[in-house]
């Protein structure tokens, strides 16, 4: 009796193979869009509020899509802050944490910064930039256009409906744009609403 081969079977068998693949990496990036929403829902509802003064921005840097570009005064940072001194030698994929405190006129500023860990201290947050390049400093530190450390911290793209940015943009380098973040206890800024001349006028919600 001639033996019946099912010549199917390796089809089926790939079949199976990618049906499976093809769910695992679902999976996956279901597990992964989870975790972002998460955390951004845990970092606006715990962490501490905190309102930051734009600054402007060069104008050739012109809207893309439908979102303001955000530049803020703590993004220049002073070399006279860090608690060690300038790099005394280029750093790759470096950290800088500003301690940020209440200003007189409401707005938090930068009271000190450190390329390594900064201690938890009453009435200020910890606001950690995004990773950068930080090159050796060998200018004269008295010169104010030398003695500046420019970071960013991942709020600076703020998304708004169609249409309405640039009116935004023209506030903003007006001085009339600000914002208000939280900062999680691990250093993470969340963008929690955009005020106009001190009025919110967009707001996440805290999921």
């Amino acid at each position: 009796m001639t033996p019946i081969v099912d010549t199917n079977a390796p089809g089926r068998n790939l079949s199976r193979r990618l049906w499976l693949a093809a769910m695992i990496v679902a999976a996956l990036q279901t597990a992964v869009l989870a975790y972002m929403v998460g955390e951004r829902a845990w970092g606006l509802r715990s962490g501490v509020e905190i309102l930051l003064k734009t600054a402007p921005v060069d104008p050739r840097d012109l809207l893309r899509g439908d979102y303001v570009t955000l530049n803020y005064d703590i993004s220049r940072v002073p070399i006279s802050t860090l608690i060690v001194g300038p790099p005394k030698m280029s750093l790759n994929a470096v950290i800088l944490s500003v301690r940020l405190k209440r200003q007189d006129d409401g707005y938090w500023g930068i009271v000190e910064s450190s390329f390594g860990a900064l201690d938890p201290k009453p009435d200020t947050v910890v606001l950690k930039s995004l990773p950068f390049v930080a090159y050796a400093f060998d200018g004269d530190p008295t010169d104010a256009s030398q003695a500046i450390i420019g970071v960013t911290y991942g709020i600076e793209r703020y998304y708004v409906p169609e249409g309405q940015g640039r009116e935004l943009e023209h506030a903003r380098n007006d001085g009339r744009v600000a914002i208000a973040a939280r900062i999680s206890p691990d250093g993470v800024a969340h963008i929690r609403s955009l005020l106009l001349d001190g009025k919110p006028v967009y707001e996440e919600p805290l999921y």
